[in-house]
């Protein structure tokens, strides 16, 4: 079997890991394609080193742009290398204008699409990243899904006859990666990292960097927090506020720059509480068992919500009361599979070719 993987952000490469170990123990052919929509060195090649991914076999170099601009870049990139390749199966993962453009591309050349991560919604389709998932959903043919209340909203969309409950590749990799972190902590601690306790933060979506008022009141309230900040500044970010001239590092908020992905690990098992607008992080910061604080009204991931683990903040000056809320009592619920879920995703992939399924499931 030929599987070809489309990949182009740092949440996407995380979760390729452990899918491209169980095709090639399995002895398949795997195919990377990065379009290159993350291209700073620690959001894209550190993050191939650490997972010991191979090199990709091609970079479509979209790099930034605007959605139609990245989204278009994949399209016109990817068609020649699958009209090559003839893959038995394309994968795309999550919901990033990488996977918006693989989708199309893929269903546009009438080849079997999967789509890792398939079922999460925010219901707010003002997110382009709520947009991207919807698409990519009633476009695949394998709708390869995280977590119970994935498969129930795909079966809320008629999509259910595509839908397989196969957990969450990002369990797999975290394990993986947390065992790694605990076997060398010092190599992997950054410098930063205080004695103190602390918070951890990242900020990059549109909603809260776009908006020069926004912006000014996200940085605001990171700088009021009762606790000091280690802001995680994403490329985005830090353009952002250089544009409106406004600092990453002010009060008990102090800016560095990317993290390789063992580092933030690494930070985010040592901190106090998380701050951020990722989705990703929402649930790794769960797996982790670390109190996380959302910059936004709505989530994907509504699993992260229980006994209080992530809690929604719509206004940056509701941030500091929500930081101080005591620590969860308890372990965290773990809603996202056991850590076998590259193994399910390759054997669902295997099903497929050997049941004879063909592009055109979609329209059935």
């Amino acid at each position: 079997m030929r599987a070809l993987s489309v990949v182009g952000t740092r949440p996407q490469f995380v979760k390729l890991a452990p899918v491209h170990r169980a095709l090639r123990e399995q002895g398949h052919d795997h195919v990377i394609v990065h379009t290159g929509q993350h291209y700073d060195l620690l959001l894209s090649q550190a993050f191939f080193d650490d997972l010991a991914i191979p090199s990709p076999t091609m970079n479509l170099m979209v790099g930034s742009g605007s959605h139609a601009a990245q989204t278009a870049g994949v399209l016109t990139g990817l068609d020649p290398i699958l009209a090559g390749q003839r893959p038995d199966w394309v994968l795309v993962y999550g919901d990033t204008n990488s996977t918006l453009g693989a989708a199309l591309a893929t269903a546009q050349r009438g080849l079997p699409l999967a789509h890792l991560e398939a079922g999460l919604r925010s219901f707010d389709r003002r997110m382009p990243e709520e947009r991207n998932r919807v698409v990519a959903d009633h476009l695949a043919d394998l709708l390869l899904a995280p977590s119970d209340v994935a498969i129930h909203n795909l079966a809320a969309e008629g999509l259910s006859a595509r839908a397989a409950l196969v957990g969450d590749v990002m369990v797999d990799a975290l394990a993986a990666m947390r065992a790694r972190v605990a076997a060398a902590p010092e190599r992997h601690r950054p410098a930063f990292l205080p004695k103190e306790p602390f918070l951890l933060a990242t900020i990059h979506r549109a909603e809260n960097t776009d908006d020069p008022v926004r912006l000014a009141a996200t940085l605001g309230a990171l700088a009021e927090c009762p606790l000091p900040v280690w802001l995680v500044a994403h490329p985005r970010l830090a353009d952002r506020a250089r544009r409106q001239r406004l600092a990453l590092s002010a009060g008990v908020a102090q800016a560095v720059g990317p993290l390789p992905y063992p580092s933030m690990i690494a930070a985010m098992l040592a901190c106090r509480g998380l701050i951020t607008d990722s989705g990703g992080l929402q649930k790794e910061a769960l797996l982790l068992g670390v109190p996380c604080t959302t910059l936004r009204p709505v989530t994907e991931w509504p699993e992260t919500l229980k006994d209080g683990w992530n809690v929604l903040v719509r206004q940056p000056a509701d941030l500091a009361s929500a930081v101080s809320r005591p620590r969860p009592a308890g372990e965290p619920p773990q809603p996202y599979g056991d850590g076998s879920a590259a193994e399910r995703i390759v054997s669902e992939l295997q099903a497929g070719v050997r049941g004879g399924r063909i592009a055109g499931a979609r329209l059935a």
